[in-house]
């Protein structure tokens, strides 16, 4: 109790100095915990395994602020932790970490951050990110934080190392850029790269974004993968639905690699109450790569697809507090090798993987 109470002194004091230093520090957080009961139908040795656990939902605690500094310019930064309420473990900086300007021109910041293509629909997957994230299928995976080699397949990312401009919004449109410094030099020549732009529309019921993303190099010297996305979004009377397509393109050394993805969500509040769905399909991996070759998730030949479906239920004490539970169900097709993209169960192919579960998220 007495180690808790020079925390949170520690904190109130830090936050008030920083207060008197710049127009204003916070602090924030969330705590997002799942008790889950999960089944495989076959892991890696084909086994089918059943287990109850306890699953972190990517919880977070940040700083962030701004300074004025003149001309209508602001100081920006922000530091985000990881934080595992399941574990203790945690690290301060390993997500959204930023220092740049705001400017009347728009927003230049550097740092570890999320991509473009990244954050311009992860707000339409009323499930991101937990288990039941549609980054099981769309995008290939998750890379919680990553430079251009330590993970080469997945579109759903946050980079480090990494330069990003936000523009102003003109009647209801935006840009955003990112792009990731080549500073890696593998064994093999390459001098990877990453490039990402999300053009957006934000007006009145809409949502609508074009995303495109660009990959130098991560398969190997002369060798790009691609990603695009469409996304359109509409509210009305308490309920939200969207629709996003996607098609990822990778290039190897013996061919291609691709494949085409589509995900659809619907939420609905009443009061304290939300209903929440999603579903996400996968196509088949095709190309001229030779047959099996495999990036991530995605794996060249017929019957590769996979369906990941999600039902669940919210309830808000508050704006900051809700209990939820929701059901979900990943099918692979007897050729594919999709999982849970965070807490996965290790699937082999033509795996079901599926769980019921409770949890609570708090937000402060």
């Amino acid at each position: 109790m007495k180690t808790l109470s020079l925390i949170v002194a520690s904190l109130a004091l830090y936050s008030g100095q920083a207060s008197a230093q710049s127009d204003g520090v916070e602090i924030y957080g969330r705590l997002n915990v799942g008790l889950e009961r999960v089944n495989n139908s076959a892991d890696a040795k084909g086994n089918d395994v059943r287990m109850t656990r306890l699953s972190n939902n990517r919880s977070v605690l940040g700083f962030r602020g701004e300074e004025k500094v003149g001309n209508g310019i602001k100081a920006i930064f922000q530091i985000e932790g990881t934080l595992s309420p399941d574990t203790g473990a945690g690290s301060p900086a390993q997500r959204d970490t930023r220092v740049g300007l705001d400017t009347p021109a728009g927003t230049l910041f550097v740092g570890n951050w999320t991509t473009s293509y990244n954050n311009s629909t992860s707000s339409l997957d009323p499930f991101y990110p937990t288990t039941a994230g549609y980054m099981s299928i769309m995008g290939n995976g998750s890379a919680a934080t990553a430079d251009n080699v330590s993970d080469t397949s997945s579109f759903d990312r946050r980079q480090q190392n990494s330069v990003h401009y936000w523009s102003p919004k003109w009647s209801g449109f935006s840009l955003r850029l990112t792009h990731g410094m080549n500073e890696e030099r593998p064994a093999n020549g390459a001098r990877p790269s990453l490039t990402s732009l999300a053009a957006i529309y934000e007006r009145g019921p809409w949502y609508a974004v074009a995303a495109a993303e660009r990959h130098h190099e991560y398969q190997g010297p002369h060798l790009n993968d691609s990603g695009s996305k469409l996304a359109l979004s509409y509210s009305f009377a308490h309920t939200r639905l969207s629709l996003i397509g996607e098609r990822l393109r990778y290039e190897t050394a013996l061919g291609t690699l691709q494949r085409n993805a589509w995900y659809l969500s619907a939420t609905h509040q009443w009061g304290p109450h939300m209903i929440r769905f999603g579903v996400a399909r996968a196509g088949d991996g095709t190309g001229s790569a030779p047959l099996n070759t495999r990036i991530g998730y995605l794996r060249r030949n017929a019957d590769t697809g996979a369906m990941h479906a999600t039902l669940g239920y919210d309830y808000n004490f508050s704006k900051r507090s809700s209990v939820f539970a929701y059901y979900t169900h990943l099918h692979n097709e007897k050729n594919a090798v999709y999982d849970f993209a965070i807490n996965g169960v290790g699937t082999s192919p033509g795996a079901t993987a599926k769980g019921t579960v409770l949890g609570m998220r708090h937000n402060f």
